[in-house]
This record gives C-alpha cells, structure tokens and sequence, in this order.
C-alpha cells in the first residue's frame, strides 16, 4: 500500500496542476514553535487551506454545492488508489503536511463515525509511518455530506510524543481534554471507542452523533488513539473575526493552522490555549465521562 501511495504521489504531481501547486504551497509554508506548559505546538501558516477554514458547513450551504468528494465531481485528473471495496485513497489538493490523504467513501452520505471506527484502524495498520483522522461533521469537516478520512505523514505529529509513556485513558494538564485509548486488540478498541461516544452523546445531548474529532496511528502491532470531545465548532475569535482559525483533529494533534499571514505573526500560546480550551468539551463533563469509562474497565 505504501509503495502504491508513493507512486500515486509522483503520477498525480505531474497530471494534475491543483495538487502540485498545493504540495508548492506546503513547501513554502512557515511554522513556528510556542510552547505552552510542558507541551509545543507548531503553528503553521498555510494560505491555501482558507477556503477549508472558513466552509460553510450548514444544512443549506451544502445542499446548495457538488459534493467535491463523490466521483462524478472529481476533477479529471484525480486519480486514487482502492483501499477497500468501501474507500478510495486520493492526494489532498490542500496538505497540511506531507502525504496528506483523503479517503472517501465511495458513496455519498452523511459524515458519521458510527461502525466505520474499525475502518479507521484498518487504515492505520495499513500505513505505517501515518496518522488517520476523522473529523466530525461539525468539528472541522468541510464535507459534512459525504463520509470521509484523512491521513498524513507523522514526520511532524506532536501529540504522539507528548502522550508517549503515558498509560491513562485522559492526557493532564494539555488544555485540550482528549481521551487516550491504546491497544493490540481490536474489537476491544472498537468497543471502548463506542461505548466513549455513546457516553459523549448520553452527557452532551447530541444523540445523532456527539461533537468529536478523532487520530489514530499504528505502532509495533499497538494502535494509538486519541478521541477529542468538542464543546463547539469554532472559536469566538472566528466569529468576531479576531482570528482566522477553525481547529479539527490537526490542529488539536498539536499543528496548529493559521492560513493568514497577520494572525500567523501575532497568534499567541495564550490565545492557541484558550482556543482549545473553548472547543473541547468543558472539564466538568469530561471529568463526568472519564469518571464512567474507569468504572467500566
């Protein structure tokens, strides 16, 4: 599967005109390191990744555009790799980092987690060296329509040495509350990471599906997971227009992206802090979720 990748790579940077200019743009990309407490994280400042920034992801916006994720509505030089007979593996126009993915579900319909988790795994596994991450419909999805992964390279992956060694179920003290699963076996992953949602969903009130982003990686025979729990879509800052941010699962794995220049130079560990703190669920409820899970072990 890799060396498929690595070939799909290197035709579609040559035939198709969009994702060579993204892959310039990555290139180009400036990053730098705060540090807040014991943990950093690496701000980057990507231009082209606005329009994923600032979707419209309401009922009403989506319904109104193509799904840019269904085949009939793929540019013609787009061009994926199968994974399975659900997913198909394609270069992401707009990367975030190095051999960003998307993997689409070959047929449309709505952004959901529910019994797709294993599939989550099963990429993992199949790409080492990378993380696989879903991003709730409402937690930073720009295509809230159509079930969709994303995968990258762990080149730049913070969050997997922050929580290194670590062997709760929580990570203290990051500002973002985020629940950490690991294990070999996987129905048993697939049955924490189920019974974690239905207790988001039970706390929250959002019984379709709670707010979550989530990552995942594959290690050694050992899948590593971290599920974050949302409190809301976007920070205040967007909505006032302070800032230009919208954190999904990257940005909460520790890469942090800003696609203006002005909000790159003056963004600060305080504000990245706050931002988390805002859009992950509020302690007490994470506490009371948390609290749960240990008693169901």
């Amino acid at each position: 599967m890799i060396h498929e990748l690595e070939e799909l790579f290197k035709r579609q940077v040559q035939a198709w005109p969009q994702l060579a200019k993204g892959m310039e743009g990555l290139a180009r990309a400036k990053t730098r390191r705060v540090r807040i407490d014991w943990f950093d994280i690496y701000i980057r400042h990507i231009p082209h990744r606005v329009a994923s920034t600032t979707a419209a992801v309401d009922r009403q916006s989506v319904a109104k555009r193509p799904c840019f994720l269904c085949a009939g509505n793929l540019p013609a030089e787009e061009k994926g790799v199968q994974f399975d007979e659900d997913f198909t593996i394609y270069c992401n126009p707009f990367p975030i980092v190095d051999h960003h993915l998307t993997i689409a579900h070959r047929e449309h319909g709505l952004q959901r987690i529910a019994n797709q988790f294993g599939k989550m795994l099963d990429l993992a596994a199949a790409l080492p060296g990378y993380f696989v991450i879903y991003n709730g419909p409402e937690c930073g999805a720009s295509a809230p329509d159509h079930m969709h992964f994303q995968a990258g390279s762990r080149g730049l992956f913070p969050i997997e040495n922050d929580a290194a060694g670590m062997t709760g179920i929580t990570v203290p003290n990051y500002t973002r509350n985020v629940f950490l699963f690991r294990g070999r076996d996987r129905s048993a992953l697939i049955a924490r990471t189920d019974q974690a949602i239905d207790l988001l969903a039970e706390t929250t009130g959002k019984r379709s599906e709670p707010l979550v982003n989530i990552a995942v990686f594959h290690e050694q025979g050992e899948w590593i997971t971290y599920l974050f729990p949302r409190g809301k879509h976007r920070p205040r800052v967007f909505h006032t227009g302070e800032l230009t941010v919208s954190p999904a699962s990257i940005d909460l794995c520790g890469i942090f992206v800003v696609p203006i220049a002005h909000d790159f130079e003056t963004i600060t560990d305080d504000a990245i802090a706050a931002i988390f703190r805002e859009v992950t669920l509020p302690d007490d409820q994470f506490r009371e979720v948390a609290e749960k899970l240990e008693s169901a072990r």
